[in-house]
């Protein structure tokens, strides 16, 4: 694979210069935004908390991950953006596991690992939808979730579920993109940045708020 290679895949990207995507590349602060709150959050518990504070590191990643490629705009670039995403899906995984659950960790690390293979399998075979295949068993671990928590630990179901919805809009975007370039130059990839820092913000508040439950 060629690592330079570009990559012009959304509205807004027509040619191969630094600042073709705008939109794209600011909107990632948001990112940063829900890593600095959750921040405050943790900060304000007064507890010690290395997951979630590892998972807020990573949100920071992600934002900072995706600025990269959505100016630079290289196959290798990409990396940036996709392995923090894909760090965040599965360690949030193995703590909700962990931390909501009440799994120890070597068989909820087991199952996370099931689930990363299940979400591979599923990315690999099963194309359309713009590329957001790859998220949908992230959302449906969320669905499935907050409904196996729902009488247990109502809070923390509740949070799973606005998560989820919230995630649930920012795919129909990040969807979209691609079919209203003629009639929405910017497209809509940049509301995808938006809501899913909105959806890092609440599963990192109800991984903080959980801990103390």
């Amino acid at each position: 694979m060629n690592w330079q290679e570009p990559v012009i895949d959304y509205c807004e990207r027509l040619d191969g210069r630094f600042w073709a995507e705008p939109l794209n590349a600011f909107s990632n602060a948001a990112f940063l935004v829900a890593a600095a709150a959750a921040y405050s959050l943790l900060r304000r518990r007064g507890q010690g908390d290395a997951p979630a504070a590892a998972l807020i590191v990573v949100t920071a990643a992600v934002g900072c991950g995706s600025f990269i490629f959505h100016t630079v705009a290289t196959r290798g670039a990409m990396l940036l953006d996709v392995i923090p995403i894909a760090v965040f899906i599965y360690g949030y995984f193995l703590l909700a596991l962990t931390r909501f659950f009440g799994m120890a960790l070597l068989p909820a690390a087991a199952v996370t690992l099931g689930f990363a293979g299940a979400s591979f399998l599923v990315d690999a075979h099963i194309a359309g939808l713009n590329g957001s295949v790859a998220y949908l068993p992230a959302l449906a671990a969320l669905v499935c979730f907050s409904a196996l928590l729902r009488d247990r630990r109502p809070e923390t179901a509740k949070g799973l579920a606005a998560a989820a919805a919230t995630f649930l809009v920012s795919l129909t975007f990040r969807t979209i993109d691609r079919d209203i370039c003629a009639f929405v130059p910017s497209g809509a990839h940049f509301l995808w940045h938006l809501l899913n820092a909105c959806v890092l913000w609440l599963l990192l508040r109800t991984a903080i708020l959980a801990k103390a439950d």
